[in-house]
């Protein structure tokens, strides 16, 4: 069939996990075969890679299809689908068939490539696909069973399951006979999978101090905010750029694990759904799983002091307290709750009202939370961003997690790390501008500047740098002439193509 005939179609691949790192190319090379064989050129590609299909919210791809298809902006005429699971293991079926009606709707049918059954609206196709959908569905459910099953009998022997291990204690890395290999550090993960993890004690001027501060609690008799001015004033290090906070104390002498307890289903968040709080009743607690850092009377006598101060109030009771501060001072945040005597610690709030925002609309306190709001949707945005990229140069692109999620770079060509700044819109004046935050310890490193839209919603542009060149926030308009410092990218799959050429041209630095 010559090409002038060819039928133009866009292709969706998604993959679920890193680990599945030839399924994206399985999926293109089956799509191929089809779209060979049924007259089709594809002439666009959307992809999710590394991605859940449960929620569309978590899959940018699949999310900017739709957009494209439903706005009319697409040139294709078909969608070329590995099979019916690539398109969604989504919880109700109804929800697969919705994106699928949208798509036929506007005119551009969705074909399953490697199924058994024709997608041509026949009673046949109709049954296969309903069923298919709900075996999908069922796939998640019946693997989450298995996981949490798996993550239960590991938890009971001890073994941590994920999670940062907290200051004074370092993941150590054990085999399958329980023999130590290596100690992991921030962002590394077992590569062999009858590998475990525990707990073991960090380094020793952490474990003194974890040991000093249950001790200003129970013989000194200080408050958790008083601990923490005391370890502020004595300028003690904490993690990383981080800084001690009340609430960082109170886990520190709240959490079982610093008494060799390891503590697995405080918390659960089944396919996706949101995450709720479980009964201590519902707790695996596993002693002697880790070698302690304080002993276990110790531990005990901690939580009888920390109870004594707030568990005989009642909710009235710690309302009041924060109807005070906010008498006293005007207006309430966490850092001002941590840092005030006499009102309990945030973690209380949360632990009691499911959060402080709960707690200040039971107070009648109407604080706007949109920035709060728009801080979650960004750190969002720049996590798909981050994966996105890595998933489109899986041999020349990975993350970095030296610390928090804030700190997460790229490492390209396994030397140049990339710093990624997310830009949002503001109004200061009728004009729209970009605010620009610099993280300190990258403004020497190249950078990959991505825009938000005017209403901060999806990225409008990517421009890289040789490096960000201030060391202070600052706004910039449209066109703005600080632009021209960098290259603006067509799209993103030019990134590397930019580095690359960056860094031929000598003017980026190599950083290990």
């Amino acid at each position: 069939m010559t090409a002038s005939l060819l039928i133009p179609a866009a292709q969706y691949l998604r993959m679920s996990t890193e680990r599945q790192q030839y399924s994206l190319q399985n999926q293109s090379i089956a799509v191929q075969c089809y779209s060979d064989a049924q007259g089709f050129e594809i002439v666009q590609t959307y992809s999710d890679a590394a991605k859940s299909g449960l929620v569309l919210a978590n899959r940018p791809g699949l999310r900017q299809l739709l957009q494209d298809v439903v706005s009319g902006k697409c040139t294709y005429k078909a969608i070329l689908v590995y099979d019916v699971s690539r398109w969604g293991r989504f919880q109700d079926s109804d929800e697969a068939a919705h994106y699928e009606f949208l798509c036929k709707s506007a005119g551009v049918p969705v074909h399953y490539c490697a199924e058994t059954f024709a997608n041509d609206a026949t009673l046949g196709s109709l049954i296969m696909k309903a069923l298919k959908r709900t075996m999908a569905a069922e796939f998640s459910r019946e693997l989450g069973v298995k996981v949490l099953a798996g993550q239960e009998r590991l938890a009971r022997l001890g073994f941590k399951q994920g999670g940062m291990p907290g200051y004074g204690l370092r993941r150590m890395l054990i085999s399958a006979s329980g023999v130590p290999k290596q100690e992991l550090a921030s962002g590394e993960r077992k590569s062999i999978a009858t590998d475990r993890v525990i707990l073991v004690p960090g380094p020793v001027h952490e474990v003194q101090c974890v040991r000093d501060i249950y001790k200003m609690l129970l013989s000194d008799k200080l408050s958790v905010h008083a601990i923490t001015r005391n370890l502020i004033e004595n300028h003690v290090e904490y993690i990383g750029d981080s800084k001690w906070t009340p609430h960082v104390v109170d886990s520190i002498l709240t959490q079982p694990k610093y008494a060799g307890y390891h503590v697995f289903g405080g918390t659960s968040s089944k396919l996706c759904t949101p995450t709720v709080r479980l009964p201590k009743s519902k707790w695996i607690l596993t002693p002697g799983a880790f070698e302690p850092i304080v002993d276990c009377a110790t531990f005990l006598a901690a939580q009888q002091i920390l109870h004594s101060r707030t568990i005989n109030q009642s909710n009235e009771e710690l309302l009041d307290r924060l109807r005070a501060l906010l008498a006293f001072a005007g207006r309430l945040s966490p850092r001002l709750i941590e840092d005030f005597d006499g009102v309990p610690s945030p973690s209380t709030f949360v632990h009691r009202f499911g959060g402080l925002r709960r707690a200040y609309e039971l107070i009648g306190y109407d604080r706007n939370f949109k920035f709060i709001d728009l801080r979650r949707r960004i750190q969002s945005l720049r996590d798909e961003l981050l994966v996105q990229i890595e998933g489109m140069f899986p041999e020349r692109v990975s993350i970095v997690r030296p610390g928090l999620k804030w700190s997460s770079r790229l490492r390209v060509n396994n030397g140049l790390i990339v710093s990624v700044l997310v830009a949002r819109s503001v109004r200061p004046s009728k004009a729209v501008r970009w605010r620009i935050v610099p993280v300190l310890q990258e403004c020497k490193f190249v950078m990959l500047l991505a825009r938000l839209d005017e209403d901060n919603r999806s990225f409008l542009d990517f421009h890289v740098f040789p490096e960000v060149g201030r060391h202070t926030r600052f706004d910039i308009s449209m066109s703005d002439p600080w632009l021209d410092r960098g290259k603006r990218l067509p799209d993103l799959g030019a990134f590397c193509e930019v580095i690359a050429r960056m860094d031929a041209d000598g003017v980026t630095t190599v950083q290990s």
